[in-house]
């Protein structure tokens, strides 16, 4: 069940950036973190890019400095309508992730930060088909969720965040490897890297 708190964060940009920046002080501040899942990744002005439940565009703002061709995907009118003014150098398409009005294999990249763990497993499956359908043959799904700590010391700190400020489905995604689900849609290899002790993970999948 979702707390006030996590009603108000979406409500008030302001509340959001705070609390963002403050998680991610763990990996070195928000730019870091925005940009955790691009780590490797060759992104020039030509490729097709696409921000998946890109929200108000955090990181969309660190994907238009290397791409001309970016388009950021979400279901809430009121993040798009942010994202269109914090980050005007993209397009936006207001769709369900599950359901994406885009032909087979337009995009060379999907990216998408901290919104799987919004999802119940059965959205998840649907959300992956699609990624494939959408990505070309050799693009990359890049990542960057929840993962359950490596360091037990980082335990109490993540159960709290969840508790105050998402729902049973983040819970739900630290007992899902999402690899292994990956792999069941038909992505060919996935590397995952873990950061701030284990509690974020970052997947590239290339289908």
């Amino acid at each position: 069940m979702a707390t006030i708190l996590r009603t108000w964060s979406y409500r008030y940009q302001w509340l959001y950036d705070a609390i963002s920046g403050v998680a991610a002080l763990s990996v070195g501040g928000e730019a870091r973190f925005r940009q955790l899942a691009l780590k490797g990744l060759k992104i020039d002005s030509t490729t097709k890019v696409l921000d998946l439940c890109c929200g108000s565009g955090q990181a969309t703002r660190f994907l238009v400095k290397s791409s001309q061709d970016v388009t950021g995907l979400d279901i809430s009118p009121l993040s798009l309508n942010r994202a269109q003014k914090n980050v005007p150098g993209a397009s936006y398409v207001e769709a369900l992730a599950e359901e994406m009005p885009f032909s087979d294999a337009s995009f060379d990249l999907v990216h998408t930060s901290v919104a799987m763990h919004e999802m119940n497993s059965e959205q998840l499956s649907k959300i992956f088909q699609e990624v494939y359908r959408v990505l070309k043959p050799g693009g990359i799904f890049a990542l960057v969720d929840f993962h359950p700590p490596s360091n037990w010391l980082l335990w109490p700190g993540l159960s709290l965040f969840l508790t105050l400020f998402e729902t049973e489905t983040a819970w739900q995604l630290l007992e899902t490897n999402l690899v292994e689900r990956l792999a069941g849609v038909g992505f060919a290899a996935s590397d995952r890297t873990l950061y701030a002790g284990g509690s974020l993970q970052v997947i590239h999948a290339r289908k």
